[in-house]
């Protein structure tokens, strides 16, 4: 999750501290509504997790 985080918040470093923590959390809640996106992450590990 972390490395597809930091790609999306390339050449941001002219941002502050507190915008850049805003912006994590926005992104982090864009992954969250995309399913399959985690499905993947999630299959990447090699991790056997039933579904709920």
């Amino acid at each position: 999750m972390w490395s597809h985080l930091k790609r999306s918040l390339a050449n941001l470093t002219k941002h502050s501290l507190d915008q850049l923590t805003a912006l994590v959390k926005t992104r982090l809640k864009q992954v969250q509504y995309r399913s399959r996106l985690i499905e993947g992450l999630i299959a990447k590990t090699g991790l056997d997790f039933p579904p709920p």
